[in-house]
């Protein structure tokens, strides 16, 4: 009996051991999105080192001079991303109570804390920047609409500007430098 134990044992063992073995990275099965429109409505959120303040606005591509410009509601523009700069790109997405939700859940009444349950989905795109001008790195945030339209940015946005696929996030390999080449 003691020996059937001990051969289960030791096969169970081995199975474990060969399924935690390393496996190569699959290639991506993400269908390719559709290309992204030349300017869209986003929200600027934060980020950018000297605008602090929330802004709807549009975002445009500058294929001309591989660049990305941020414009408020009145077509003025308010700053420029050169697609250089641009180390990481990701989408992020948040559920929240909608303001409904939060009036239904305070409203005194039997069931109405099911109003905690109202949710809405926000979606960003998350811009992390190497700002050359005044040498540090930031992280832009723009609030989307739609997550095609955010699908379709991103894909879009990361095909000019060179970044490499790393699931969700597109990034800029880092190059070796000469500290990097002496260790």
């Amino acid at each position: 009996m003691k020996r059937l134990s001990f051969i289960a044992i030791v096969i169970a063992a081995l199975s474990f051991a060969a399924a935690a073995q390393p496996r190569p990275i699959a290639e991506s099965s993400k269908p390719k999105a559709a290309a992204a429109p030349e300017s869209f409505a986003v929200k600027y959120e934060g980020g950018m080192v000297g605008y602090s303040n929330k802004v709807e606005g549009t975002l445009k591509f500058d294929d001309a001079k591989e660049r990305l410009i941020f414009s408020d509601s009145t077509n003025k523009r308010i700053f420029v991303i050169p697609y250089d700069t641009m180390l990481v790109i990701y989408p992020q997405s948040r559920s929240v109570t909608s303001t409904t939700g939060n009036v239904v859940k305070n409203i005194p009444l039997p069931g109405a804390v099911l109003g905690g349950f109202i949710k809405e989905k926000r979606r960003y795109l998350i811009i992390q920047i190497d700002d050359p001008d005044i040498d540090i790195r930031g992280v832009v945030n723009f609030k989307l609409e739609s997550k095609e339209l955010l699908d379709s940015v991103i894909q879009t946005l990361a095909e000019k500007a060179g970044l490499q696929e790393r699931g969700d996030a597109y990034y800029r390999p880092r190059t070796k430098t000469q500290f990097d080449q002496v260790n």
